[in-house]
C-alpha cells in the first residue's frame, strides 16, 4: 500500500484552553513513559506536573502561565504525534507555529525529546516573575475570510508596536502594554477583536533581546543534532536533514526566532508547495489554528479552494486539513 505523505503542523502557546481540559488524558497511550519523566523533573522543581494540571479544573492564571502551558502543549502535541500511523503515512515535513516550532525541533528530531522538554521549560519559564509586553490579535478577513484591503491598511497604518506573528486572516501584534492598550481603543471592533491574548508576552519582537541573550547562556548549541526530517521554519526557510548547520539552526532558534517577526503564512505556503503533501496534519491540543490554515490554503487557492465554504465543503466530505484535536478527524491518521 503506498504511503499518503502529510506535514505535520504544531501549535502555539494558547492551544490547551478549557475547551481542552483533560485532553493529554485521553491521548496519552503511546507517550506515558515520557510523560513520567516531565511530571518527575517537575517535581524536582517543585511545579506541578503535567498529569496533575490535565486534571486539574482549568484556571486561566494556573494553565496559561508560561512555565506551565508550554511543557503541557508540548506533551499533547507529543502525544498526537506518536499516535500518528507511521504503516499509512509518511511525514514529508514538519513546521509550527510560535512555541509550535519548538515541538517540531522535538518531533524532526533536531532535538531529542528530553533535551526539547529542557529548552521548552526554559523558554516558557523565561518570564516566570515579569512579563514583558504582551500581545494583540486582530483579522484582517472578511466573513468569508477574504482579505480585507481596507481594514489591512488601517490595522497596519496603526501599528506603532511591532508584527509579532503573520497567522493567515490574522496578524499578531506585539508592543509595550502602554502601546497596546491605545491599539485596543483606536482598532475598528469586530466582533471579539481586537483581543489582547491573555498571559502573552510580545514574543517574536525586538523586546525579546534579553530574553535571546539569556537563553543562550542557559542553553547550549550542543543540544542540537540535524533533523531526520525536513524542517520549516517561521521564515518558510527549510531545514534539511542532510544540509542542516547545527550551530546555524541554533542561533536561528534562539536568536531570529525569539527577536523577529513569525511568519506561519510563509511556513504552510512553503510546506504545501515544497512537499506538496496529500494532507496536512495538525496536532492538538485543540484545533484553534485550522481557520488560520483554511485562510492561508484559500488565500493560495490551493487544491482549487478560493473560498471559506468550499473549505469547509472539502473538509466535511474528504479533509485536507486534519485537525487531531478533532476525534473524528484524528481517527483518520491513527487508525
Amino acid at each position: 500500500m503506498c504511503k499518503k505523505r502529510i506535514v505535520v503542523i504544531c501549535p502555539g502557546r494558547g492551544s490547551y484552553t478549557r475547551d481542552t481540559k483533560g485532553y493529554l488524558k485521553t491521548n496519552e497511550a503511546k507517550t506515558k513513559n515520557n510523560i513520567e519523566w516531565m511530571n518527575e523533573k517537575r517535581k524536582e522543581e517543585g511545579l506541578p506536573t503535567i498529569s496533575i494540571l490535565d486534571a486539574s479544573p482549568f484556571k486561566a492564571k494556573i494553565h496559561m502561565a508560561g512555565e506551565n502551558a508550554s511543557s503541557l502543549i508540548y506533551a499533547c502535541s507529543l502525544s498526537d504525534f506518536l499516535a500518528i500511523n507511521q504503516d499509512k503515512y509518511e511525514i514529508v515535513a514538519i513546521t509550527g507555529n510560535s512555541m509550535g516550532w519548538y515541538t517540531a525541533l522535538a518531533l524532526s528530531g533536531a532535538l531529542d525529546l528530553k533535551n526539547a522538554y529542557h529548552l521548552i521549560h526554559t523558554m516558557g519559564s523565561m518570564m516566570k516573575d515579569e512579563i514583558i509586553g504582551g500581545q494583540i490579535i486582530y483579522p484582517l478577513v472578511d466573513d468569508n475570510w477574504q482579505e480585507d484591503e481596507s481594514i489591512k491598511k488601517i490595522v497596519l497604518n496603526e501599528i506603532d508596536a511591532y508584527i509579532s506573528i503573520l497567522l493567515g486572516g490574522y496578524i499578531v501584534i506585539g508592543g509595550e502594554q502602554k502601546v497596546l492598550d491605545i491599539l485596543l481603543k483606536k482598532l475598528p471592533a469586530k466582533d471579539k477583536y481586537p483581543l489582547q491574548l491573555p498571559f502573552h508576552a510580545a514574543f517574536h519582537t525586538p523586546l525579546m533581546k534579553s530574553v535571546s541573550e539569556q537563553a543562550m547562556v542557559e542553553l547550549h548549541h550542543s543540544l542540537f543534532e540535524k533533523p531526520s526530517v525536513p524542517l520549516v521554519d517561521g521564515r518558510g526557510n527549510i531545514w534539511r536533514p542532510h544540509s542542516t548547520d547545527t550551530l546555524a539552526l541554533y542561533q536561528y532558534t534562539l536568536g531570529h526566532q525569539v527577536t523577529k517577526s513569525y511568519d506561519f503564512t510563509s511556513a504552510i505556503v512553503v510546506a504545501m508547495k515544497e512537499f506538496c503533501p496529500d494532507k496536512l496534519v495538525l496536532l492538538g491540543p485543540g484545533t484553534n489554528l485550522g481557520g488560520s490554515i483554511g485562510q492561508i490554503i484559500i488565500r493560495h487557492d490551493w487544491l482549487d479552494l478560493n473560498t471559506k465554504s468550499a473549505f469547509i465543503n472539502l473538509q466535511k466530505t474528504n479533509p485536507y486539513l486534519i485537525s487531531m484535536g478533532n476525534e473524528n478527524q484524528r481517527e483518520i491518521v491513527s487508525g
